[in-house]
């Protein structure tokens, strides 16, 4: 039926995915806009089932999630109404797929919808974004569709294979597990890692030939106890006192690197008297250059290392920051671009307005030329976003301190000063290199260092650096100058296996190996550890027995999938699909057609990893078989090879060193014997140590102490309606309520509330009842006359069949044997 004009309103509806979005986009619109958020997405693949036809071109089936149903009516009711309908979410695939389901779902026709995109949330980017409707990019929801599908095979076929094989509720991903690849892969390198040992020999030098200095510094490096004094203070020691620190590089032409103490010492006694002099200096000029204006990874990496941020807490605040926030005289205002972006382009109007405010704030000295060019990697990227910047240069973060929470400031901070930082002039420094040489037995022995001085602070007068930590400043020195030894010594080092994974430095390799996108980094990180796959320890990432067992058998039965080329490769076909219409169902068949086989395959050959076991070097301490190490429900543990004749088992640290148990001062509340401090699945606890015979175990606070045991459950001599047990107290932590004492065969859960109810009924015969729904009917359970006329005849059938099941068992069950 043809709507007519009372039915449409003048307003139009615009659509956002957030509250704090729509509440900023709305002071830019008049009153002839309504601005609604969908809270997100609205439609996805079913949760119970795949959702994918995979034998009809991979066919997707999308459900509303159940949590925006009200929102949906409230969408459609709006949309009805509006003359027009915009669809104003995010400008990226996501934000694209998100339209076109509201569009699907809402039922709106192409003729009264448009899209509209923009970069920031202020009034001139969201009044030319208006000005500039669009349709519907279809690539780009079709990119999102197949990366979707496409992880839902992968998660939907594996997960069932690791349930099988390795545990329950285990679950893969095609991005999520070569990341836990990367983590297992530099841990296999650290243990695999043979440290080489080398020497140096480090000379402290002065200009002037003063006896008392030896002496004098000896004491300063006593400062601080063992720590010592910093490398910024033993520096600015050295210069201070008309000194230096030089490394021996040469003797006799051959560059200086002993592998053992004896080649070390005795090029150290051919020092000793030695007369030492410049031999060369040279004084250059360099240039240090801005970094370019953050992109997605770089942001993340930068807060890691500078804020001590997580990935996934990084981009919560960059997307309040982004949505808007309350500014006390200006309203809620978007303070910062786009956030998920690959691209370090900046709008022409963005960099005019920054070189005015460097210029008004610092001076024609700090401006360049020209402005400041970044290239990005991905070309594409680079004409379609902008980088992440703020959106108004002039609220420096001082004038909007009062108006942001603590993290809110810290991550503008730092975007603010990388955006205006880029666009200053270079750092200039002095660089002096600095030759001294010495005629030894052993031929002529050179030391080298160099010195840095600050010129022109450029750029860092804003990035927030400390520009003189790391730089030795050296005296002034002249070539042939005689220079005086205050100490020479020869130290001991060794190589270092590479260093584990922080946050920063998982977001740079997953950028470059092409693992993920922008948009995928944080979840990434979050996802592999919420799984149990990989720990945080010290902020450095260490893989679990668990991610190790799961790595290896898909490393094995997978190995395309768990190919970094592969899955690279895969990320940039996506790409190509929203950039250059590649067809994204041939994509999914190039990946599905061959994985597929794989699969069958693992199904048959892949074996259980509770199967498997490793030697280890520990010997059984009950029947002297070698121990092995076995994977269980807790990880890896030291196993009897004589299993199961010899049950002996041990748990083992990350390490595989044995873990022995250890017998804490409290005593077993049912035998009195010690109790053992032992980990399990959910952390520490205490067992007793006269397990198997008492199986006492006893929960611990965070503290370590250990929590009372609960009280058992109290009878309430009221029958349960389900079975043939009765009810009993049991106790909860929010508060006792009522379930069957055959848990958990039986899992009837009743109100405390309904206990005295329930034995008056009880007592007049009314209970238990012969079906569910009278039960309900009793214990005042409302339920919808639609819902009584479905589940009632179910539920009267399943009493009678546990009801019978209950009676079977009592005749089949054998007469005890009398006596004679």
């Amino acid at each position: 039926m043809a709507k007519t004009k009372s039915d449409i309103s003048q307003k139009s509806l615009v659509i956002v995915e957030s509250p704090a979005k729509a509440k900023t986009i709305n002071r830019y619109l008049g009153d002839n806009y309504e601005v609604i958020a969908s809270m997100g997405h609205i439609r996805d693949l079913p949760g119970k089932n795949m959702g994918v036809d995979l034998s009809n071109d991979f066919e997707p089936t999308y459900e509303i999630i159940p949590t925006r149903k009200k929102t949906i009516t409230t969408l459609k009711a709006a949309q009805k109404k509006a003359e027009m309908v915009y669809l104003a979410t995010d400008l990226d695939r996501e934000g694209e797929a998100i339209a076109w389901h509201l569009t699907q779902a809402l039922g709106i026709p192409p003729k009264r919808s448009r899209r509209v995109v923009f970069n920031a949330i202020t009034k001139t980017a969201i009044q030319q974004a208006f000005s500039h409707p669009h349709e519907l990019d279809m690539d780009k929801v079709n990119a999102q569709q197949a990366r979707r599908i496409l992880d839902r095979i992968v998660g939907y076929e594996i997960s069932p294979l690791l349930w099988k094989k390795v545990a329950r509720g285990l679950s893969a991903g095609r991005v999520q597990s070569v990341a836990v690849k990367l983590i297992v892969e530099r841990e296999r390198e650290i243990l695999a890692f043979i440290p080489e040992e080398f020497w140096k020999i480090t000379g402290i030098f002065s200009v002037t030939n003063d006896p008392k200095l030896a002496s004098a510094y000896a004491s300063f490096l006593d400062q601080n106890g063992e720590k010592g004094p910093t490398a910024q203070q033993r520096g600015q020691w050295l210069y201070d006192h008309q000194s230096l620190e030089a490394l021996l590089a040469s003797v006799a032409g051959k560059e200086f690197r002993p592998n053992n103490a004896n080649d070390a010492q005795n090029v150290h006694k051919a020092l000793n008297n030695a007369t030492f002099s410049v031999k060369e200096v040279k004084t250059r000029r360099t240039n240090t250059n801005p970094s370019a204006p953050f992109i997605t990874s770089t942001l993340q990496q930068q807060a890691a290392n500078r804020l001590g941020f997580a990935a996934k807490r990084t981009m919560r605040i960059a997307q309040q920051l982004y949505e808007g926030i309350e500014i006390k005289g200006l309203g809620s205002l978007g303070l910062i671009t786009y956030m998920r972006t690959d691209s370090t382009h900046l709008a022409p109007d963005a960099i005019k307005t920054v070189r005015e405010y460097i210029n008004a704030t610092f001076g024609a000295n700090y401006l360049p030329e020209t402005p400041n060019s970044y290239t990005s990697s991905n070309k594409a990227a680079q004409e379609a976003h902008e980088a992440i910047r703020p959106t108004d240069v002039t609220l420096s973060p001082d004038k909007l301190k009062k108006d942001l929470n603590d993290e809110q400031f810290k991550l503008y901070d730092l975007i603010w000063r990388r955006f205006v930082a880029c666009q200053m002039a270079a750092g200039q420094w002095d660089v002096t290199s600095v030759a001294i040489a010495a005629d030894t037995p052993l031929g002529e022995a050179i030391f080298k260092t160099t010195g840095r001085k600050l010129v022109f602070d450029g750029y860092m007068k804003v990035n927030g650096l400390n520009v003189g930590q790391d730089n030795q400043l050296l005296p002034h020195l002249e070539q042939e100058q005689n220079v005086f030894a205050i100490k020479t010594e020869p130290s001991q080092h060794f190589t270092t296996p590479p260093a584990r994974y922080s946050e920063a430095s998982l977001v740079k390799a997953l950028e470059a190996e092409g693992i993920g996108r922008p948009s995928t980094y944080a979840s990434i990180i979050s996802t592999i550890q919420d799984r149990g796959y990989v720990e945080q320890i010290d902020k450095r990432f260490h893989p679990t027995d668990l991610g190790i067992v799961v790595t290896d058998k898909l490393n094995e039965h997978f190995p395309r999938v768990m190919d970094v080329a592969f899955t690279r490769h895969m990320e940039e076909q996506l790409d190509k699909v929203e950039e250059q219409h590649l067809d994204w169902v041939q994509v999914l068949h190039e990946f599905y057609d061959p994985f597929k086989e794989t699969l069958d395959r693992a199904h048959e050959e892949m074996q259980h990893a509770k199967a498997e076991t490793q030697p280890s070097d520990y010997t059984c301490p009950e029947c002297d078989k070698p121990l092995v190490y076995r994977f269980g429900k807790n990880g890896r543990f030291l196993s009897c090879s004589n299993y199961p004749e010899c049950k002996f088992a041990s748990p083992c640290d990350r390490d595989g060193k044995m873990v022995q148990p250890e017998e804490t001062e409290h005593k077993c509340p049912n035998c009195g014997k010690p109790m053992i401090l032992r980990k399990g699945r959910f952390g520490s606890f205490l067992g007793c140590s006269d397990y198997p015979e008492c199986k006492t175990t006893l929960k611990l606070d965070k503290e370590g102490n250990p929590l009372p045991p609960k009280d058992p459950p109290q009878p309430s001599g009221v029958r349960c309606y389900k079975c043939e047990g009765e009810l009993v107290i049991r106790q909860s932590k929010r508060g006792p309520f009522l379930g069957c004492g055959r848990f958990p065969r039986c899992r009837t859960i009743v109100s405390i509330k309904q206990l005295d109810h329930l034995k008056e009924l009880q007592s007049e015969g009314q209970w238990p009842p012969d079906s569910w729904e009278k039960a309900d009917e009793l214990l005042g359970r409302n339920k919808s006359a639609a819902e009584k006329k479905t589940t009632g005849k179910t539920a009267t059938q399943n009493i009678s069949t546990s009801k019978k099941t209950a009676a079977r068992k009592k005749v089949t069950r054998k007469p005890p044997v009398k006596k004679t």
